[in-house]
């Protein structure tokens, strides 16, 4: 990412009159429980946007908005809204710690500019920290990184920096030192300005003074300035040139060292706080309107022109052609369906018409909204860098690239994880079953990480998710929101099939009777492939044995073969499938032809590939009271988990291993019996791994 340079042409455009380098798109992520949605609620508040604070533990929070998320203390759905800090605009979304909603996580980072990482003062980095910023990673998302909850028992802040350091491998550097830390959490020392602001325990608003550094801190805050300065002059020439040379180092210079880094994602700032006491949440929203990026710091969205299959790109420019990213939709029970988008590139006004090029269809936009968690605020127009809902898009799909007909260009598409577990769904009653159908239909439109099937075999409807909460958030909802009373079955894990070796196979698909007929011929090999990869198609044809018009049927027949296995009717995952060879005929050769042969030479290859059957393994962390140790590693051993890591934090065990996901439903119950409840965990999925032969014959029906 290049930090934009004063010669933008496009500076004066104002969104919402506030011109683009002052617009700050974030999101707030962070482990389950580490105070995301407490921070954004207190960012919410010295913004001016909340009147009065609301609590997560009292369900009174304007993100946490669903009745289930009050009713459990938890995010469910990613909620945003914006607000205004020192004449910049913040765009928020905060999104949940639960691993069974990390798709939430995902799309926003998908169409972030920037990211505030919440660290728990006496947690630390914990898994899902470990998940979210690989995310970001992913994304290449430029991020600060929020010590919370310092005010805590047991809170240490240099325990938690070392963490992050150690665990996530990532170039982070405090800027803030914390004056005293639990009941004495009392103060936050500024590293770039060597200033101290103490926090005034009776207030709310203008609740910290600024002071000089305390005389006993002096000399640590000389250290930590000169590691910062010293991590800072690896990303700056100019930086490194004074440092060598031991000239004096100015504070302006610092703060350009700090952003441009920040903005290269080469650099993770770490300042600390305590959310719920509301102490240094105004000192890390100057850090966000200071040094994370602005629409204009990005680089150029790139995406494909669908007819020539080459890449463009398009500016942060409202000049330019429109061109923005479906990421989200949901369903709101008075306005209908909303899209929310992020708009790269022109502007959109309200009344207007827009082309979906993944549906190939024009939609018009009834309205344009600017959300503020489930409530609208109706806009005339939106322009390049603005996050917004949009009503009236009727087709339109989390990952759809909407543009103008006359300039095309196709967005990348969000990745989301396969479903893990599954489970039968009927309506309790014949006069529910069109309810049900249209309410699973819209939830499946919301959440791409939740899929509904149908059993032929059995006549069953199959709902199948990432994990047995986001099932059961799911039924709850469809009786909640859309009246629909449902029977469940037992939750089932969503097993895989791959092939075990490679494969060479033939498939032919010819039919003669009389006039027209049907005639493909293809040639594959197939073999395992990446973790991870699905089914991956390669197109080795060369010569013209099968004409370019054909090959999309193939890859289709393909797709569509992989969906039922040959061991017990699984999907086949991590499979490379390699067109070689094959034939046509110039009259008789159709898609439906080669689509049908492709399907063939797939079943085929996995029949002599010798398939193995795959089960979900999950990432377990466990952390319970010393005296449990026995009966807990008992627990998991029969639970056929492969223990990788015991270690200890005070009087406390944190076990990590890996476990079939299988063995661990009702494991909250277990664990909570075998240690009077004093246990907690967390699981998420890691791989897929072959089951045990025993435990596969009895799966297949040998």
């Amino acid at each position: 990412m290049a930090v934009a340079t004063q010669e933008k042409t496009n500076r004066t455009h104002m969104v919402r009159n506030v011109p683009l380098e002052k617009i700050r798109n974030i999101g707030i992520i962070a482990h389950i429980d580490a105070g995301k949605t407490t921070t954004t609620e207190r960012m919410l508040y010295y913004t001016g946007r909340l009147y009065k604070l609301g609590e997560v533990h009292e369900g009174t929070t304007a993100m946490d908005w669903m009745e289930q998320e009050q009713e459990r203390g938890i995010t469910i759905t990613a909620a945003a809204t914006s607000c205004r800090w020192r004449d910049n605009m913040i765009n928020i979304i905060d999104t949940p710690g639960h691993v069974d909603f990390t798709a939430e996580v995902e799309r926003s980072l998908k169409v972030l500019d920037g990211a505030v990482v919440v660290f728990c003062g006496v947690g630390g980095v914990q898994p899902q920290s470990e998940t979210v910023w690989r995310q970001a990673d992913k994304y290449k998302v430029p991020r600060v990184a929020f010590i919370n909850k310092m005010d805590r028992i047991g809170a240490n802040f240099l325990k938690v920096v070392r963490s992050i350091d150690e665990r996530l491998n990532a170039d982070a550097f405090p800027i803030q030192l914390p004056i005293g830390s639990e009941a004495d959490f009392k103060g936050i020392i500024d590293l770039i300005q060597m200033k101290a602001f103490i926090f005034e325990e009776d207030k709310v608003d203008d609740n910290f003074k600024e002071t000089p550094i305390p005389k006993d801190m002096m000399e640590q805050a000389k250290i930590f300035r000169h590691g910062l300065i010293e991590k800072l002059a690896e990303h700056d020439h100019r930086l490194m040139d004074k440092y060598v040379h031991n000239q004096e180092i100015s504070e302006s210079e610092i703060r350009f060292a700090l952003r441009k880094a920040i903005v290269e994602d080469m650099f993770v700032p770490i300042l600390c706080g305590s959310a719920f006491k509301n102490k240094g949440v105004q000192l890390l929203l100057d850090v966000v309107c200071q040094y994370l990026p602005s629409p204009l710091d990005i680089s150029s969205v790139k995406g494909v022109d669908p007819d020539s299959d080459r890449e463009i790109s398009r500016k942060t420019d409202s000049n330019e052609p429109f061109c923005a990213l479906c990421f989200k939709i949901a369903t709101d029970p008075y306005v209908g369906r909303i899209t929310y988008i992020r708009i790269y590139s022109g502007t959109v006004k309200k009344s207007s018409y827009v082309y979906n090029i993944n549906r190939t269809q024009n939609e018009r936009l009834s309205k344009i909204v600017r959300m503020h968690a489930n409530k609208q605020e109706i806009i005339d127009e939106a322009g390049a860098g603005d996050i917004v809902g949009v009503v009236g898009l009727k087709n339109a799909q989390t990952g759809d690239t909407l543009c103008e007909k006359e300039h095309p260009i196709i967005l990348e598409k969000m990745h989301f994880p396969e479903p893990v577990v599954s489970m039968a769904i009927e309506p309790a009653t014949n006069a529910d079953q069109d309810k049900l159908g249209m309410g699973l239909k819209k939830l499946q439109e919301e959440d791409p990480t939740f899929k509904v099937t149908y059993n032929t075999e059995t006549g069953q409807t199959l709902i199948s998710g990432m994990g047995e909460l986001h099932l059961e958030i799911i039924i709850d909802r469809l009786s909640r929101e859309f009246k629909v009373d449902s029977k469940t079955g037992t939750p089932q894990v969503a097993y895989k099939e791959m092939p075990s070796m490679e494969t060479r196979s033939v498939g032919k698909f010819i039919q003669q009777t009389g006039g027209h007929g049907q005639y493909g011929h293809v040639v594959i090999v197939l073999k395992p492939g990446e973790p991870g990869i699905g089914i991956e198609f390669k197109n080795k044809i060369v010569g013209g044995a099968i004409p370019r018009e054909y090959i999309p049927a193939v890859k289709k027949g393909i797709s569509m073969a992989s969906e039922t296995g040959i061991l017990a009717g699984y999907p086949v995952i991590d499979t490379e499938v390699t067109l070689i060879d094959g034939s046509f005929h110039e009259v008789d050769s159709s898609e439906l032809a080669f689509k049908m042969a492709a399907s063939i030479a797939l079943k085929e290859g996995l029949r002599k590939a010798r398939c193995k059957l795959m089960e979900p393994i999950m990432k377990l962390e466990v952390i319970f009271p010393e005296e449990y140790m026995g009966d807990v590693i008992g627990d998991l051993n029969s639970r056929r988990c492969k223990i990788k890591e015991i270690t200890q934090k005070g009087n406390a065990k944190i076990v990590k291993c890996d476990s079939p996901l299988v063995e661990m439903f009702g494991y909250a119950t277990a664990i909570r019996n075998l240690t009077q409840g004093r246990a907690s965990y967390t699981m998420e999925p890691s791989h897929y791994a072959e089951v045990p032969s025993n435990i596969a014959d009895r799966l297949i029906g040998k």
